[in-house]
């Protein structure tokens, strides 16, 4: 693994300038057909977790470090510059939130997606109002996991700052609280209007249920309802009528996406 295990090797606990200054210049050495791919920093002090995380992440196409304690793991975050990074809760010698509040302090905003065995509404607030961008309970399925890195890494450097969002013939005007498709008007129920927006805003990414009721819905939980099935099939029906290509797809097993295949 290289400089992505580098936090695991005996007597790095605490790391002298020198080893600081090995560990930056291996972090930064990626292969060359890395360039312009998303790296994340994955902070987890499950070995075995984190060999599997940082694999699948590789898979995927996606550069990812590793570091096996908070107090390296705010090391790595101050010092390199990563699109996302993914942290646990619970970590020795300091605990995944207090990095999160550190490197805000520091003034760095990488989006934090937080991973943790606590996974009830209060947990989740207290994880979000410390600076986390995201928050995924274990245990949890690695293709949600994936989909929500990717959403964050297209955050990052980028503010919301478009007013207009489009996909194919289709478009969303979010100061005029509009939707056009080939010139025509499509009128929208203010929560389809979210939806279809959350989708645009990340067209091409698969969007999961979880993320659509807390970005949509400002649900935190589940309410066991078919909530979603409703509004997206509503908002299939107004988008797609009349028109022969397909926009909005659902992903089968994991959510939905909006992209034109033109």
């Amino acid at each position: 693994m290289g400089a992505a295990l580098f936090a695991n090797i005996p007597g790095m606990i605490a790391m002298t300038s020198v080893q600081q200054e090995e560990a930056l210049s291996l972090a930064e050495t990626q292969p060359a057909g890395n360039v312009g791919r998303m790296k994340i920093l994955i902070i987890e002090d499950d070995l075995e977790a984190a060999v599997y995380l940082t694999k699948a992440f590789r898979e995927a196409g996606i550069v990812a470090d590793h570091a096996s304690d908070g107090e390296s793991g705010l090391f790595m975050g101050s010092e390199n510059t990563y699109d996302v990074i993914v942290i646990d809760r619970m970590l020795p010698r300091r605990d995944g939130l207090s990095v999160i509040s550190e490197l805000r302090r520091k003034g760095i905003h990488t989006p934090v997606l937080i991973l943790s065995a606590l996974g009830q509404v209060d947990d989740r607030v207290t994880g979000l109002r410390a600076g986390g961008d995201d928050y995924l309970p274990k245990p949890y399925a690695f293709s949600e996991l994936l989909a929500r890195v990717e959403v964050l890494g297209r955050r990052k450097g980028t503010p919301d700052q478009d007013v207009i969002y489009r996909v194919g013939d289709l478009e969303l005007d979010r100061l005029a609280h509009e939707v056009r498709r080939g010139g025509k008007e499509i009128p929208l129920q203010p929560r389809e209007f979210r939806l279809l927006e959350y989708l645009m805003k990340n067209a091409g990414q698969v969007v999961t249920r979880t993320m659509l009721l807390e970005n949509v819905w400002d649900y935190h939980f589940d309410p066991q309802t078919n909530v979603i099935d409703v509004h997206v099939s509503r908002l299939r029906s107004k988008i797609e009528k009349d028109f022969s290509q397909p926009l909005l797809k659902t992903i089968r097993g994991a959510g939905y996406m909006i992209k034109d295949e033109g």
